[in-house]
């Protein structure tokens, strides 16, 4: 019995001592990236539908509620993305797509490797589009993630994170539906992270 409550004393000081170590950087994790957003380009109208790829800005601000979970929201502005039919330019559009995900971290020695799932909303705005073509203006879907944060100095990281957003508007002309165009990103992000 004394040896049982020994070990189950011992575990918690560990974990005590593992978690203030962490929360010595504090709780809150801020970084900045450039982001490479790639589209899967999905599209089951007939017009042959697809968006250019492009690099963008990125800042998430992620807090650990333990050493090893965290909450990340992903921020950006609205971005402009030229819409083609066919490989002809047609329009364009600008997109939000904030994105907040629940992530694991594992505790690993000289990096700090992560994996990530939550939800993505984009608001879609400022359509330039053909006459009598629309799209829908909101998305909602699935979002994964895994990434690595590397030391550099005290409370420094680069970051190296890529994510699978589920991006789709449905397309109509004249008012009847013509299909789904599906974006469902991979984005590539690198860049720097301040833990305090």
């Amino acid at each position: 019995m004394k040896k049982s409550l020994l070990a189950a004393a011992l575990c918690v000081l560990v974990s005590a001592s593992a978690y203030a170590q962490s929360t010595a950087e504090g709780p809150w994790l801020v970084r900045a990236r450039a982001v490479h957003l790639d589209s899967a380009n999905g599209d089951t109208t007939p017009l042959a539908l697809s968006i250019n790829n492009k690099w963008l800005p990125e800042l998430d601000i992620s807090y650990f509620f333990t050493p090893q979970i965290a909450a990340e929201l992903v921020l950006t502005v609205p971005q402009k993305q030229t819409l083609s039919a066919g490989g002809t330019p047609i329009g364009s559009f600008k997109h939000l797509p904030p994105t907040l995900t629940v992530q694991y971290h594992f505790q690993a020695n000289g990096f700090k490797p992560y994996v990530g799932a939550g939800l993505n909303y984009t608001r879609i705005s400022a359509a330039n589009l053909p006459a009598g073509v629309s799209v829908d203006r909101n998305s909602f879907g699935p979002a994964l993630q895994a990434g690595v944060d590397i030391p550099l100095a005290k409370n420094l990281y680069f970051n190296l994170d890529v994510k699978k957003v589920y991006i789709r508007t449905d397309v109509a002309a004249g008012g009847a539906k013509l299909g789904t165009f599906k974006v469902d990103p991979v984005l590539f992000g690198i860049g720097l992270g301040w833990r305090f």
